[in-house]
């Protein structure tokens, strides 16, 4: 095998072509996007993330450009801390870091293109003949080519699979997630997280001068569309329950409903295999997972590096991607099934429901141990 095309140029698509170029492939990703236009605020990267990117020699440049701190301490709505949470330490690596959007993407743009990725931007894939013996693909501007394997990278709504695998559609858990970015206070020394009576919030470094804030809402379970002109009142709406001093004094500054990103929380598990031939999918686009356990990202750089480590082998396609299923799919299937059941208990305890025997800490400790171990 010598030619891959990756379809979507996201924190998947782009670390997967640096993982692809370490196991000299010649690698071209297609990404339907004219140029950059990131959308989002801010990203949190656990340890597991970090050990990653180190692996295709990316850590250092996001810890550089980014702001790594410790574990996130846990709070009351008025600021009292009761518990630290965090993936246990890696090494030299931070338990955690915390980035903008851009940033990220700029370090794993630049990482793809010194490693040689051909970008093809401003396209996607309308056609895909697949067999055991390569794939051909018709794109959309209408120009062909043949490739020894595709990767589909391109998000919980993927076009590839629903080429090769057929629909499955992602599902609204009925949580939503606002985020906002500010000016960084002196006293953010770590990561803090706030748990009121009917919200969460977060306040999470992302440089040495910025941070943002998110918040989790239960927002029903029609997902429903939220005009522009009601986001910073809304916002601002869900934070009157907090006195804690590090939100307060935030607050007032929520003042630009462009400034404010809202994103419904969907949830996915395509069930294995995630091949097809010579097609095979990673990230979101087969385990699309909500950020209780802050593990979206980490989870697609995580495939991306297990992907390109497997092909190295030199033995048959089939056999390369069986082992990437047996290494990605438990580990994957534990974030989004645990993320998915942390989500209803939190809503569960905001409605004052939540089971006796249910307890978030534990179960979120648990987790976070045990994706200390190699990937």
């Amino acid at each position: 095998m010598k030619k891959a095309l990756i379809v979507g140029g996201g924190i998947g698509g782009l670390s997967a072509g640096v993982a692809l170029r370490k196991a000299q492939f010649e690698v071209h990703l297609a990404e339907l996007s004219q140029a950059y236009d990131v959308y989002g605020v801010g990203i949190i990267q656990p340890s597991n993330a970090l050990r990653a990117l180190d692996s295709l020699g990316l850590a250092d440049a996001c810890i550089e450009r980014g702001s790594p701190y410790g574990k996130v301490k846990m709070c009351s709505a008025g600021g009292f801390p009761f518990t630290e949470v965090g993936t246990p330490p890696m090494g030299r690596l931070p338990v955690h870091n915390g980035i903008s959007r851009r940033i990220l993407h700029d370090v794993l743009h630049e990482g793809a293109q010194a490693a040689g990725v051909i970008f093809r931007m401003g396209l996607s894939v309308s056609a895909i003949d697949n067999s055991d013996e390569g794939v051909s693909v018709t794109f959309t501007d209408g120009s062909t080519d043949h490739y020894d394997l595709l990767v589909g990278a391109d998000g919980v709504n993927s076009h590839v699979r629903k080429l090769i695998f057929g629909d499955h559609k992602p599902r609204y858990t009925g949580q939503s997630v606002w985020r906002y970015a500010f000016e960084r206070l002196k006293e953010l020394e770590t990561g803090y997280m706030f748990m009121g009576k009917q919200t969460k919030a977060g306040l999470i470094p992302m440089t040495a001068s910025s941070m943002y804030m998110f918040v989790v809402s239960a927002e029903g379970a029609d997902n429903p569309f939220i005009p522009e002109t009601e986001l910073v009142p809304r916002l601002r709406a869900l934070l009157a329950e907090y006195s804690a001093p590090m939100v307060t004094s935030v607050v007032d500054q929520i003042t630009d409903p462009k400034g404010v990103i809202y994103r419904p929380l969907e949830t996915l598990l395509m069930p294995a295999p995630w091949y097809k031939g010579r097609v095979v999918m990673m990230g979101d686009a087969v385990h699309a997972t909500i950020p209780q356990l802050g593990q979206g990202a980490g989870l697609a750089i995580e495939d991306a590096v297990v992907l390109g480590e497997e092909l190295t082998v030199g033995d048959a396609v089939s056999a390369a991607l069986d082992r990437y299923m047996a290494r990605r799919y438990e580990r994957c299937k534990m974030v989004v099934d645990v993320s998915a059941q942390v989500g209803e208990w939190e809503q569960l305890d905001w409605q004052g429901k939540l089971p006796e025997e249910a307890n978030i800490g534990a179960l979120m400790g648990r987790t976070l141990g045990a994706l200390g171990a190699p990937i």
